[in-house]
């Protein structure tokens, strides 16, 4: 098997470990909406920004950023460096949202740690860290 589908597979497993923690903890996100929110920027991000990032046309990241709108977990409000423009950011309950899937991916990543042992799982993190060298836009 290939490397880019191994790598999608440990991602696809934790996105469903992800998702399926939100549901248990009352927040009803799909795997789309997670994708969009997880690329929110602390002091919060334009929307053609998530599109972009997410792979995903500016309208199907407007429905996306609604649906969680909706659900209470972000805001849009103005950017302050641009009046015309604004932001979306994560309100009180989305930050603690956000909070519960770290604690999530933290947990699988403790469990995999564990499962590869400290060498392996070490030089995993580095081989990864230095592809996204050449791999990530977004750094």
């Amino acid at each position: 098997m290939d490397l880019a589908t191994l790598m999608f597979i440990a991602y696809r497993a934790m996105d469903d470990q992800v998702i399926r923690a939100m549901h248990e903890a009352g927040y009803q996100v799909t795997v789309a909406q997670a994708r969009i929110a997880q690329r929110i920027a602390p002091g919060g991000s334009r929307l053609t920004e998530l599109a972009e990032q997410a792979q995903v046309t500016k309208q199907t990241a407007s429905l996306l950023v609604a649906a969680l709108e909706e659900q209470g977990l972000v805001e849009r409000v103005p950017d302050p460096a641009d009046g015309r423009a604004r932001l979306i950011r994560f309100t009180p309950k989305g930050r603690t949202a956000a909070d519960r899937a770290r604690e999530v991916v933290m947990s699988v990543e403790q469990n995999w740690n564990e499962h590869l042992g400290p060498e392996l799982a070490t030089a995993l993190h580095q081989a990864l860290t230095k592809l996204r060298e050449v791999t990530d836009p977004y750094q």
